[in-house]
């Protein structure tokens, strides 16, 4: 996975409406260019798994997802073995010595690939994307220091696997908790934060087509002025782009008061999200006209 340089990186997110600026285009351009995994911390919705998804798609490659949460393990991240499979075949051994048994039942035919094997040992261009490292416990990250340094898996049953090729590493976090020290040192960093009031219009009108510029301009202020009150939830890019394209669905050309209180759902899921922003956007606006 090559990258000429930071423009080339920028140039080629653009192609699949991912709109960088310098510090992604660099970032990920050194990733690339070093070997080392990208650490893409930020609040939630401001773009890091498409990031992930886009490098995936500009590469034509593969990407693997392994979804952190609270009780993610080992067998559920590495690999694990396949015991139904594995009784069945000692029952069937019969008579058969235990060394021989023991031999037979470890082998590829009982392995079960999770995401980070999965990756290692793919030969083709492959994005790994370990997806909110911070929902996950602390023990998680030393079963990560070992793929992340030397990109190999050890199976005590089968060895130590070495990636023939080693796939392009993003990890996201949104700073719920502190990661170690041991698993920053290996990857470099990237912080991400909600867009500027024109980054997200223009990222409106290259992900949302028939949108109007001024709508999408109007939008895109509205939701700087949400994010800019105390509300529970904050509206991620996503939801921003699920709200032009509701205003597209209902025939909308304008974002005013009523169109806002009409549709506010699309972006905010809490009630009290909801009186605060009607309280403080709809009629505060309506106030200053």
């Amino acid at each position: 996975m090559t990258f000429t340089s930071p423009a080339d990186v920028r140039e080629r997110l653009a192609a699949v409406d991912y709109l960088a600026d310098d510090a992604i285009a660099t970032t990920v351009y050194l990733a690339a260019a070093l070997g080392k995994p990208l650490l893409v911390e930020g609040p939630a919705g401001v773009g890091k798994t498409e990031l992930a998804k886009a490098v995936a798609a500009i590469t034509d490659a593969r990407l693997v997802r392994l979804q952190c949460y609270e009780g993610l393990d080992e067998p559920r991240a590495l690999y694990e073995w396949n015991y139904k499979k594995q009784l069945l075949r000692i029952q069937a051994a019969g008579d058969q010595s235990w060394n021989a048994t023991h031999d037979d039942i470890f082998t590829e035919e009982f392995l079960l690939e999770r995401p980070l094997l999965t990756a290692i040992r793919r030969t083709d261009p492959t994005v790994l994307l370990i997806d909110e490292m911070d929902k996950a416990d602390v023990e998680v990250e030393g079963l990560l220091l070992e793929v992340l340094s030397d990109f190999q898996v050890t199976i005590p049953e089968l060895g130590t696997i070495t990636a023939a090729r080693r796939p392009f590493v993003v990890l996201t976090s949104n700073a719920t908790r502190e990661l170690s020290e041991a698993l920053k040192r290996r990857c470099l960093y990237l912080h991400l934060d909600y867009p500027s009031t024109e980054r997200e219009r223009d990222i409106v009108r290259a992900r949302v087509p028939g949108i109007d510029e001024a709508l999408a301009a109007r939008l895109a202020q509205v939701v700087a002025m949400l994010r800019e009150l105390e509300l529970k939830k904050a509206p991620s890019i996503a939801e921003t782009l699920d709200w032009a394209r509701t205003l597209l669905a209902l025939g909308l050309d304008r974002l005013d008061g009523e169109a806002i209180a009409a549709t506010l759902g699309v972006v905010l899921k809490h009630h009290s999200d909801h009186e605060r922003a009607l309280k403080e956007v709809v009629h505060g606006d309506a106030r200053a006209r």
